[in-house]
């Protein structure tokens, strides 16, 4: 309870500058992840978690099917050393 406290304060803390780029970057996340899935096009466990903004091992340790956002992420197949994902929109 305290954590969400305190994100609540740090959100009001952050200027209205910020926080309309912020969402600007995750429209840009969102439309990137769009066209990735609406392409079909595979990315790999970095990419994915490049896109995501979280480490890559957080990406390989979620399994093979999993929800992000509006997209089902799935994991298609191994190349070599990388996993690629494959994204689908859910709506």
């Amino acid at each position: 309870m305290i954590e969400l406290a305190n994100n609540a304060t740090e959100e009001i803390n952050i200027p209205n500058e910020e926080r309309v780029t912020q969402l600007r970057n995750l429209i840009d996340t969102l439309r990137i992840a769009e066209e990735i899935a609406s392409k079909g096009y595979l990315i790999s466990s970095s990419e994915l978690a490049d896109l995501m903004d979280i480490n890559a091992s957080a990406v390989t340790s979620r399994g093979d099917h999993w929800s992000w956002r509006n997209w089902v992420v799935s994991r298609v197949r191994r190349e070599g050393n990388q996993i690629l994902w494959q994204l689908e929109r859910v709506d």
